[in-house]
């Protein structure tokens, strides 16, 4: 396993990093596996939604360039409220429910464990 310390900015300078190229195969490894998307046809008239690579080099306690992590994420922002969609939802628990949880956990005596999910947002 090869692993980039570089920072990057675009693109160009991820195809030009085996470390980032891996990493990117790997995120599109997981929507192909998840089944995340459907090639279509563009309707006509239709914008399509434009996508962005994020990347970020994961460190650990010592500050140690431990893994590289591609995302590829759609620019939500130029989305118009009903053409584009109906409905949003954030996917995390609002902060009065994980209150609540604590709170039960902590009556019963209960473990609470963390966890942490590769791909949650696909």
């Amino acid at each position: 396993l090869t692993v980039s310390t570089a920072e990057l900015k675009n693109i160009k300078e991820a195809m030009a990093d085996s470390a980032w190229i891996e990493a990117m195969q790997e995120e599109l490894y997981q929507f192909d596996r998840l089944q995340v998307w459907e090639l279509v046809g563009k309707p006509f008239g239709k914008s399509i939604i434009r996508l962005k690579w994020l990347w970020k080099n994961k460190k650990d306690e010592d500050q140690i360039v431990i893994h590289n992590k591609a995302r590829l994420v759609a620019k939500g922002y130029a989305q118009e409220e009903g053409i584009n969609f109906r409905e949003s939802f954030a996917p995390v628990a609002c902060l009065e429910a994980v209150w609540i949880f604590i709170a039960y956990v902590a009556h019963k005596s209960f473990p609470i464990y963390q966890i942490d999910v590769k791909t949650a947002f696909l």
